[in-house]
Parts: C-alpha cells; sequence; structure tokens
C-alpha cells in the first residue's frame, strides 16, 4: 500500500506543471538506501536538492533534457552482432554504395537533364497562366525524382489539395525533404528559412516561381515583410496552395514543438498535414547544426529506402472566442495525434538562442540563497 501511494503521489507531482513533460524523477537518479536521519553537521547532495529548486532543475536537465531531445537523433538498435548478421550486413552495406546509390544518381541526373531543357524555355519564352501552370508541374516533376533517388516509399492519406483562395497548409516539420515529399503530389509555395550554396539557388530561381516566400529569422525585419506577403498570398485565388511548417526549425518525428501563430491569425482556414517517417531503414531527421543538406541527401540516396505516411486532415477554422495561440495548439494536437508525436511545450527557436543574463543572473542568485541558508543551518 506504501509503495503504491508514494508512485500515485509522484505521477501527480509530475503532471502538477507541463515543463516537467518527459523529465524522469531526480530521486530515482540519486543514491539509495541513505537514512533520512542524517548526522547533523554534514551537508550532502540529497540536502542541497531538497532546498535548492535551481540545482533540482539543472540535475533533472542533465539526466533527461526534454528541449534537447527533440532535436537529437536516436540511433537504432545495432543488428550485426554476431558472426552470422555481421557477412549479411557487409554485403547490405556493398548493394546500397555499390550498385543503388549509382543508379540513384542516373535517376537523379536523367531527372535535372529532362527538368532544365524544359523548364528553361518555358519560364523564358511563356508568359501568363500557361507558363505558370508548367512550371507548376515541372516542379512536382523534378520533386517526384528527387523522392524516386531514395526509393521513397509514401503512402498519401486523404484528399489531394487544391487550389482555392483563404487556405493555408501547415504540417510538422522533420527535414527540409518534407517540402519535397508534399511537392511532388501539389505544387505548394512554401514559407522558408532562406539557405546559402546551391540550395539558395535553386530556392531564389526554380522555387521562386511557384510564389515560395523566404526569410531570414536573425533578421527582425523579415518577420513584417513575410506576414505581409502572407496576406497577400492566401487572397489570390490563382495562387499555389499556401504551405507553412509552424514550428520554424526541424524535429526529430518524434515530438512536436510549439507552434508559431502567424499562420493561425491570417483568418483563413487551416488545412493541418501530419508527416511520419518509418526509421526502419533510416532516420530522416536532419540536423542541420551537424550535418549540411548535401550530406543529409547522401545518407538518404545510400539508405534502403525512405518510407513515409503523409496524411491531410480535415480542415479547421479559428473558434468565436479563440485566441491564434489556442487555434495553434489544437491543430498542434490534431497533428501531434495523427502522427503519434509527443507535444513538448518549447519554442523551437530557442535551439538557435542562448539564455539572457538576467535570466542567468536570477538562477545564480537563488542558488547562492540557497546554499547560504543551508550552511547556515548546519
Amino acid at each position: 500500500m506504501a509503495a503504491a501511494s508514494s508512485a500515485g503521489a509522484t505521477k501527480l507531482k509530475s503532471s502538477s506543471s507541463e515543463l516537467d513533460l518527459d523529465r524522469p524523477n531526480i530521486e530515482e537518479y540519486l543514491p539509495s538506501g541513505a537514512s533520512i536521519h542524517e548526522p547533523r553537521g554534514k551537508l550532502r547532495l540529497r540536502d542541497l536538492l531538497d532546498v535548492s529548486p535551481a540545482l533540482t532543475e539543472a540535475a533533472g536537465a542533465i539526466v533527461d533534457d526534454s528541449f534537447t531531445r527533440c532535436f537529437k537523433s536516436i540511433p537504432p538498435d545495432p543488428w550485426n552482432w554476431n558472426v552470422y548478421l555481421f557477412p549479411l550486413w557487409c554485403c547490405g552495406v556493398l548493394v546500397r554504395y555499390l550498385i543503388l546509390f549509382p543508379a540513384r544518381v542516373l535517376v537523379l541526373t536523367i531527372g535535372w537533364i529532362i527538368f532544365l531543357s524544359s523548364f528553361i524555355p518555358v519560364h523564358f519564352l511563356l508568359k501568363g497562366k500557361l507558363r505558370k501552370k508548367l512550371e507548376r508541374l515541372l516542379v512536382e516533376l523534378i520533386c517526384s525524382f528527387f523522392v524516386a533517388s531514395w526509393t521513397g516509399v509514401v503512402k498519401y492519406h486523404g484528399p489531394r489539395p487544391s487550389i482555392r483562395p483563404q487556405q493555408v497548409f501547415v504540417a510538422n516539420h522533420t527535414s527540409m525533404i518534407d517540402f519535397i515529399v508534399l511537392e511532388q503530389m501539389t505544387a505548394f509555395a512554401v514559407i522558408m528559412q532562406k539557405h546559402p550554396g546551391w540550395v539558395g539557388l535553386l530556392q531564389s530561381t526554380i522555387l521562386e516561381s511557384v510564389g515560395c516566400i523566404w526569410f531570414n529569422r536573425t533578421e527582425a525585419k523579415d518577420r513584417e515583410i513575410v506576414a505581409k506577403k502572407l496576406r497577400n498570398h492566401v487572397q489570390g485565388a490563382d495562387n499555389n496552395p499556401l504551405l507553412i511548417f509552424p514550428e520554424g526549425t526541424c524535429v526529430n518525428n518524434h515530438y512536436t514543438v510549439m507552434f508559431k501563430k502567424g499562420a493561425f491569425e491570417l483568418g483563413c482556414t487551416v488545412c493541418p498535414i501530419a508527416i511520419k517517417y518509418n526509421k526502419i531503414f533510416v532516420d530522416a531527421f536532419w540536423n542541420s547544426r551537424k550535418q549540411s543538406f548535401t550530406m543529409h541527401l547522401l545518407q538518404l540516396m545510400t539508405s534502403w529506402a525512405v518510407v513515409c505516411d503523409v496524411w491531410y486532415l480535415e480542415p479547421q477554422n479559428i473558434r468565436p472566442g479563440e485566441t491564434p495561440i489556442e487555434f495553434a495548439e489544437r491543430v498542434r494536437d490534431i497533428i501531434s495525434t495523427r502522427a503519434g508525436l509527443k507535444k513538448v511545450p518549447w519554442d523551437g527557436y530557442l535551439k538557435y538562442s542562448r539564455p539572457s543574463p538576467k535570466h542567468r543572473e536570477r538562477k545564480q542568485q537563488s542558488f547562492a540563497e540557497s546554499v547560504f541558508w543551508r550552511l547556515e543551518e548546519k
């Protein structure tokens, strides 16, 4: 009975704060067997943790940080662990790198030749709606070649998106390939971070033709410009459907972080899209801090296949009395439930920022006061 009541109290305590989500009980990681009645005069770690919320929070973060885990790739369990399986794994490596990879490079090369030989004359010789329609089809075509170069196995659920005014599509974000997977079915105009290198060149030339909007998250003025472009885009009846990744950063497809409210205060219908990758062959998560997009594509092209499901979910409208932030959370609930992702109460942009000096000083002051109080008591 005592153990059961203790477990119940622990569950009640962990559910009392949303910020404690996914954080284990730190007491489980402390040395067990110590007596509650310690001799006076001895200062132990358990005493400091009891009196210092700052230390408890820090120790819990070291043990299991639910924010950092959103942006970590989780490696698969090794299976080539004995003399019987290791030769099979070696054969698989040879097949993937010496047979599949060259064939996929050939497929992608042929795709680019077909695309460029068609896109250049269409873009420079034609005008009006015909040019826009052909460019849309060609962008879908090159995205299909990209998916084929990974041996992509994508299953789409629900009705295909159509071009309508006053609607915006939002999806969870795992990698830049989310855009490619969705674009091969429908030529979306996407809101995306401006990238350097060859990706930036494609953004400023080819993808510009389908109405994509670029921004730089480090520029405060870009937010106002992008917000104005969003409102103008959703009003146009002939514009391509607008696609937004409201998390604002890539998450490892196990969690969803907070949605930015920009897509939910446009006064239009929001169409949720849930994307879930099967990691049986490869982890599609792109950690842009550790890996360039070129290396990420090479990783996909040297895997067996990229397998994922895409759900086009029921359109949602803001309810009377509902704020844009509440609307964003409701849509996040729908996407997370459908894709089997766990919600965490973090802003994804914290990934790119450091704690403010004032916040650090408050934590230091709180820690110092609690330690001095404990020392005086002893």
